[in-house]
Order: C-alpha cells, then sequence, then structure tokens
C-alpha cells in the first residue's frame, strides 16, 4: 500500500506553503502576538479565498470534495508555521454542522470552534471560543452546538500558547442545542486534525535544530559533530518520522471509511502528543539558552505543542480508548495488528 503523496496532494502542499510563507512568516506572527490579537484577520482571509475550508467538504455542500488526506495536509503546513488562524477548528465544525444553517456561513468566513470533553464536566476549555461564531463541543455521547452570537462570549484566557486564543465555555450556555451526530467520527476527525497540526510544528522544530547544530560552533566545531547532539537529533527525527506514518494513515482510514479509522485516530494522537513534547525538549536541548529567550521561535512551538497535547484528548485518554475498541478482540483471541 503506497502512501506517498500524490501529484495533486503535493501541489496543494507547495501552494499553501507558498501562501503561509507570504502570510504566516516568522515576523508576521510575532506582529499578530505582539498585538495581542486572537487571529489573523488577514491570513484567515486569504485561507477562505482559496477555499481552504471546503477541501474536505462535499461538492454538493459547496465544499471542493477532496477528502481527509488533503485536509491534513494543509493542517500540517499550518503547524509549521505556528499560524495564528482558526483554521483547524473550523474545518472540523463545518463536518459537524453539515446539514444546518451554519454550514453555508462557516464556510463563507465565519469562526468555529471545537472542542471534545470526554467526562460529563460543566465546562470546556475551547480554543478559539472567545472570537467564534459558533462551537461545537462534544461531551461523553452528545455533540453540543453553542451559537455564541448570542449573548456574552466566552472571556479570553491566559494561556501558555500565544498563537491560539482560549476560553471556557459552559455546557448549560443558554441557546445551547444538543444535535445527532456520530460522536466517534467527531473525536477521530479532531484528533487526527490536531495531530496534523503537531507534525508540522515537530518537523520545523526538527530542521531548526539541524542547522542550529550545523551552524552552533564549539571548541571549534559545528556541535552537531558531537555524539551526543548526533543522537538527540536522531531521536527527534524518529519522532517526527512516527508521527508522519501514523498521522497519515490515519487520514487515509478517514478519507476511506476504514473501519479500523477510530483505532488509527487513536494511534495517531497518543503518539504525536507524546512525541512533539520529546522534540521539542530535545530541540530546546540543542538550542541551548538561546531557545529559552522571546526572541527564538522556538518557544512558539514549544507552547503551541501543551496545548496540542490536551486538544481533542491527551495521549493517556487515547490509549485508554484504544484499549476499549480492542479489549473484544483480545478476549476473543483474535488479532490486533
Amino acid at each position: 500500500m503506497d502512501f506517498e503523496l500524490s501529484d495533486d496532494q503535493e501541489a496543494l502542499r507547495d501552494a499553501a506553503a507558498a501562501l503561509l510563507d507570504d502570510h504566516a512568516s516568522p515576523a508576521r506572527v510575532r506582529a499578530v502576538v505582539n498585538d495581542g490579537a486572537t487571529h489573523d484577520e488577514r491570513l484567515w482571509a486569504a485561507m477562505v479565498d482559496q477555499g481552504w475550508l471546503g477541501v474536505a467538504e462535499p461538492e454538493s455542500l459547496g465544499g471542493l470534495g477532496l477528502g481527509f488526506v488533503e485536509l491534513a495536509v494543509l493542517l500540517e503546513q499550518i503547524g509549521g508555521r505556528a499560524a495564528p488562524a482558526p483554521f483547524l477548528s473550523t474545518a472540523l465544525a463545518l463536518a459537524a454542522l453539515r446539514g444546518t444553517p451554519w454550514h453555508d456561513r462557516l464556510i463563507d468566513g465565519a469562526i468555529g470552534a471545537v472542542a471534545w470533553s470526554p467526562g460529563a464536566a460543566d465546562r470546556a476549555l475551547v480554543p478559539y471560543a472567545p472570537v467564534a461564531d459558533v462551537a461545537v463541543v462534544v461531551t461523553g455521547d452528545r455533540v453540543v452546538v453553542h451559537d455564541l452570537t448570542v449573548g456574552d462570549r466566552p472571556a479570553r484566557e491566559p494561556a501558555m500558547d500565544v498563537t491560539r486564543c482560549v476560553g471556557w465555555l459552559a455546557a448549560d450556555r443558554p441557546g445551547a442545542v444538543v444535535i445527532e451526530a456520530d460522536v466517534a467520527t467527531l473525536v477521530d476527525r479532531g484528533a487526527v486534525a490536531v495531530a496534523a497540526e503537531a507534525l508540522g510544528g515537530a518537523a520545523k522544530v526538527l530542521d531548526l535544530t539541524v542547522e542550529h547544530a550545523k551552524s552552533r560552533v564549539q571548541f571549534g566545531q559545528p556541535i552537531g559533530s558531537f555524539q551526543a547532539v548526533k543522537h538527540r537529533c536522531a531521536d527527534m527525527l524518529v519522532d517526527v518520522e512516527g508521527m508522519r506514518s501514523t498521522t497519515y494513515h490515519a487520514a487515509w482510514a478517514l478519507a476511506a471509511d476504514d473501519p479500523e479509522a477510530s483505532v488509527a485516530a487513536s494511534t495517531a494522537k497518543s503518539w504525536s502528543g507524546d512525541a512533539a513534547r520529546r522534540v521539542m525538549a530535545s530541540g530546546l536541548q540543542v538550542h541551548g539558552g538561546i531557545g529559552f529567550t522571546w526572541e527564538h521561535d522556538l518557544h512558539l512551538y514549544m507552547k503551541r505543542a501543551q496545548l496540542d497535547h490536551q486538544s481533542f484528548g491527551t495521549p493517556t485518554t487515547h490509549r485508554q480508548r484504544l484499549a476499549t475498541l480492542l479489549r473484544p478482540r483480545i478476549e476473543a483471541a483474535e488479532s490486533i495488528v
């Protein structure tokens, strides 16, 4: 089975990279963050104009009719720039709200927020809730839609990740509506989407770290020539490639409606959540003191990885989910591979 990107998918990746290089350069991201903005409105408008929101939506609903792999391609590129735009959350909200009036509004540029609260919590911390028009929250076995254009918007909370705003959303907010939806599929899509963004960030930090190891000189030679640094960078590469394999396999499984999609999704999220944090820690070690400073881009990715670790279930939550999914096979002495 060939999991290499097709020519069309590579073209989409390259076009996305070009747009993001223009609209989400490190200087631009820093300008938005320093300004305290909830998101980059110019970047968001460019994404909407390019039709990115419809990439995985059916043509009959105004989308491009591509698929989840193409969505993952875009998310990886976005994660690689720490781009401050609510693309992931809005794309997931679109899929959840097909067949509702919200769908057309979202595909035209309204902002969506999404979250998964596995337990019966009375509130959830939702990325982009302070600026979103609608929020979709999966709580237990229910999918609840919150119209955030009615009443007071959730307040923006202090957060480690300065590239994405977050806010608390009460489960009993006035106007909340429970909708019929496939909870497992929504959780799968959210888990893989977050894993794809995390992959982009981890791959970028690997590149930054390798370049630093080549240029930073100690004792008369680049630190990349030292065995300890080589081993650390090699471990980072193993983690990033593991993230890539599990994430794109899960994206394919979702696109193909494969019966193993939930297993693949939780595998991708559990691996990516932990692997991304290991990559960030190793990147910081190789960079040394400069990596701690605001002036270096590394900390943007490190802080972003912390929110990715929590979003749509922690690795521990998804390992527990995997155990639940696979237990019947084990009890029946069936293969789980």
